[in-house]
């Protein structure tokens, strides 16, 4: 199983972008996805998470301007971030807890996608 990330890029402050997380290989379900960022010199923090049922949660420095979304038919959960900051500059990793064909559930990373914010 793999996650790709994607979408990051550069933007001016105030724009948007979506970022996807994409899922492949042979499993039975995707349970739970968050995405999280890490900026240089900083730890790496959890800025939204989406569980099987849809549920959210968000970290209090975006609530409001970020959605996480999936789309269990492409195996895909989506990051959309609008009205950007220069903090939101960071890499973004997607990370999934996957149910296995035996139903083992294990923890993946994605390779980390860079969005930078400019003032």
């Amino acid at each position: 199983v793999q996650l790709q990330a994607s979408g990051g890029g550069l933007v001016q402050a105030g724009g948007s972008l979506r970022l996807s997380c994409a899922a492949s290989g042979r499993f039975l379900s995707i349970v739970a996805v968050g995405w999280y960022r890490q900026s240089p010199g900083k730890q790496r923090e959890l800025v939204a998470t989406i569980t099987s049922g849809g549920s959210t949660n968000y970290a209090d420095s975006v609530k409001g301007r970020f959605t996480i979304s999936r789309d269990n038919a492409k195996n895909t959960v989506y990051l959309q971030m609008n009205s950007l900051k220069p903090e939101d500059t960071a890499v973004y990793y997607c990370n999934a807890d996957i149910t296995s064909g035996l139903g083992r559930k294990y923890n993946y990373w994605g390779q980390g996608t860079l969005v930078t914010v400019s003032s």
